[in-house]
C-alpha cells in the first residue's frame, strides 16, 4: 500500500496530472473564446442566429484553411507537416488552437537572448588550430563531415594531440572518473539528464563535497524532467547548501507550453578543462548495472585529454549560464595551454539543440554526412530508431552502393511503446538491406557510429525525433584516434551476443505494426 500511494503522490504523478488539468483548461479556454460571443449575440438578438451561425462557420473555415497553408508552407521537418494538417482538418478550429501553442518547440525568447549573449564570450576560441588545407590533406574525404561540422556549430573546433580512452560500460569507466576527480584543483564541471541518489552518485557527491572544502570551484547542472522520478523537487538547493553551484535545467512550471520538450540531454564532465568525459552514462546505479531494470545495461562513455576537452568547457558554460540568465567570462576557465600526447588523429566535440539557437539540425546532419562518404561499413547502435525519410534513404543509398550497414537495438525495452515504434523501422530497413540486431543479454543505451576503421561518433545523440529536433545533446566526432580500435573491438564482440533480425521478424504481430504506423505519424511531434 505504501509504494501504490508513493506512486500516486509522487513528484512524477502530480505532474502528470497538472499537465492534464492544464491541457483540459485550455480547452474549455479555446471553446469558450470561440463560441461564447456567438452564444451572447444570438441570446440578445434572436433573429439573427442564422447570420451569426452561417457568419461564424465562415470565419472558421478561413481560419483553418489560412493554417494548413501555413503549416504546409512553414520551414519545418516534413516529417512533422502532415500531422499538424491532419490535427487542424479533423479538430477544426480547436486543432488550429493546437497547432498554434504547441507546434513551435523554440526556447523561451529570454534564454535565446542569454544564449546569442554568451556566445561573444566564446568568440575567441572559434578558431581551429589546423587550417582546413591541413585538414583536407590529413583527413582526405572525411575532412568534409569536419568541416561541416565546425561551420554550424562555430566552438565545435577539431583539435589534434587530444588523448582518447574507450570504456564499453559504465562499471569499466566509475573508478577512472573517481581518480580523475579527486585529483581535481581549480573545478569540476557535472551535466546531466539523470541524477539518481545510490553507489554511482553517492561516490562522486563525496568527492564534490571534499573538493568544495579544499577551495575548488563545483558547478553541477541537472534535466527537471530527466530526474523528476529520481531526486525531489528542491535537490538543487541540498547541493547549494554543501556548496556546490546547482542548477536543474528548464524546470518544469504549469504552464501550456511545448518549451517542456526542450530537454538537456547531455553528460558532460570537465575538470580544471584539461579532462573530459561523456557517453551515454548518466549518474545512475543502472548505468554501471548496479541495478538491473532492463536486464545488463550496455553503455558506453569516453574521456578526452588535452585541447579537445576545451569544446566540453565551452558547451556546459554557455547552457549554464542560459539557465542562469547570466553572461559571465569563460577566460578563466580555458587553460592557456595543453599538453600534447602521441596521437595524430582528430577529436571534434560539439554540441546540439533546437532552432534557432543551433541553425541546423547538427545531430542528424553528421550522422548522415558519415553514411554518405563511408565506402566499406557503417556500424550504429541505439537504443531508440525512430528515424525519418532522409535517414532512411541515406542509410539504404549506403548499402546500394555496397557499403555493410549494421544498426544495434536493445532486446529488453525500457519503454514499450518506444521499442514498438523502433521495432516497426525494420522492415523498410531489412528489406533495403540494412542488418538490424538486438542485443539479447538486456538493454543497449550507447549512441556511436562507427565506419571505415576511420571515424566514429559517441555522445548522447538517439536516432529518434527528440534527440534530433528537441534537445539539447552533445556528441565526439573522432578521426583515426586510438579510441576507434577498442571501439570497434567492443561492437564486434556486442554484434556477437545479439540477435540479427529476419524480415519474418518484422513482419510478425500485424495489429501491432497496424497501431505503430498511426503512432509514427504523430511520433515527430512529441
Amino acid at each position: 500500500m505504501k509504494k501504490i500511494l508513493k506512486k500516486i503522490f509522487s513528484r512524477f504523478s502530480l505532474v502528470g496530472l497538472t499537465i492534464i488539468v492544464l491541457f483540459l483548461l485550455f480547452v474549455a479556454l479555446t471553446l469558450g473564446a470561440i463560441f461564447l460571443p456567438e452564444v451572447i449575440i444570438v441570446h440578445f438578438f434572436p433573429r439573427a442566429e442564422g447570420i451569426v451561425s452561417t457568419l461564424v462557420t465562415v470565419i472558421l473555415w478561413i481560419i483553418d484553411v489560412i493554417a494548413v497553408l501555413h503549416a504546409a508552407n512553414r520551414d519545418m521537418v516534413p516529417e512533422t507537416k502532415i500531422p499538424w494538417i491532419l490535427c487542424i482538418v479533423g479538430l477544426n478550429i480547436f486543432g488550429v488552437a493546437i497547432y498554434a501553442t504547441f507546434s513551435s518547440h523554440r526556447p523561451s525568447r529570454k534564454m535565446r537572448r542569454i544564449y546569442r549573449a554568451t556566445g561573444n564570450n566564446t568568440a575567441p576560441y572559434e578558431q581551429p588550430g589546423v587550417s582546413r588545407e591541413t585538414m583536407h590533406a590529413e583527413m582526405g574525404r572525411w575532412a568534409a563531415v569536419s568541416v561541416a561540422l565546425s561551420t554550424a556549430n562555430p566552438f565545435a573546433v577539431p583539435c589534434r594531440g587530444t588523448q582518447t580512452q574507450y570504456f564499453a560500460s559504465g562499471e569499466e569507466m566509475m573508478p577512472h572518473l573517481l581518480e580523475d576527480l579527486q585529483r581535481a584543483e581549480k573545478f569540476i564541471f557535472l551535466e546531466y539528464f539523470i541524477l539518481e541518489r545510490g553507489k554511482f552518485w553517492n561516490a562522486i557527491l563525496e568527492i564534490l563535497e571534499q573538493k568544495v572544502k579544499a577551495g575548488v570551484e563545483v558547478r553541477v547542472m541537472y534535466d527537471d524532467i530527466g530526474c523528476m522520478s529520481k531526486i525531489h523537487l528542491n535537490y538543487y538547493k541540498t547541493l547549494q547548501k554543501k556548496g556546490i553551484k546547482c542548477v536543474k535545467f528548464n524546470p518544469f512550471v504549469p504552464v501550456v507550453t511545448n518549451v517542456h520538450n526542450n530537454r538537456d540531454h547531455r553528460k558532460i564532465t570537465v575538470i580544471d578543462g584539461k579532462v573530459g568525459y561523456t557517453g551515454g552514462l548518466n549518474l545512475a546505479d543502472e548505468y554501471i548495472n548496479e541495478t538491473h531494470p532492463f536486464g545488463y545495461w550496455k553503455d558506453t562513455a569516453l574521456r578526452l585529454e588535452g585541447e579537445g576537452v576545451k569544446n566540453l568547457t565551452l558547451m556546459f558554460l554557455r547552457l549554464y549560464g542560459m539557465q542562469k540568465r547570466k553572461v559571465e567570462d569563460v577566460a578563466p576557465y580555458i587553460p592557456e595551454t595543453f599538453e600534447v600526447f602521441a596521437e595524430r588523429g582528430y577529436v571534434q566535440p560539439y554540441g546540439d539543440g533546437p532552432y534557432p539557437l543551433y541553425g541546423r539540425h547538427l545531430g542528424e546532419d553528421v550522422y548522415i554526412n558519415i553514411i554518405n562518404e563511408a565506402r566499406r561499413y557503417v556500424w550504429i547502435t541505439t537504443p531508440y530508431l525512430i528515424i525519418d525519410y532522409r535517414m532512411r534513404e541515406a542509410l539504404v543509398s549506403a548499402v546500394k552502393r555496397g557499403v555493410e550497414v549494421r544498426i544495434l537495438t536493445p532486446h529488453i525495452p525500457d519503454k514499450k511503446l518506444v521499442f514498438a515504434l523502433t521495432r516497426s523501422n525494420y522492415k523498410a530497413l531489412i528489406e533495403g538491406g540494412v542488418h538490424i540486431y538486438e542485443y539479447t543479454p538486456g538493454f543497449v543505451h550507447a549512441k556511436m557510429m562507427l565506419a571505415d576503421d576511420e571515424v566514429a561518433v559517441l555522445g548522447t545523440i538517439n536516432l529518434d525525433y527528440r534527440s534530433f529536433l528537441y534537445h539539447f545533446e552533445n556528441a565526439v566526432f573522432m578521426y583515426r584516434t586510438l579510441a576507434l580500435y577498442s571501439i570497434k573491438e567492443d561492437m564486434v564482440s556486442t554484434f556477437a551476443v545479439s540477435k540479427e533480425q529476419t524480415l519474418e521478424d518484422a513482419k510478425r504481430n500485424v495489429v501491432t505494426r497496424g497501431l505503430c504506423e498511426i503512432a509514427k505519424l504523430f511520433a515527430p511531434l512529441f
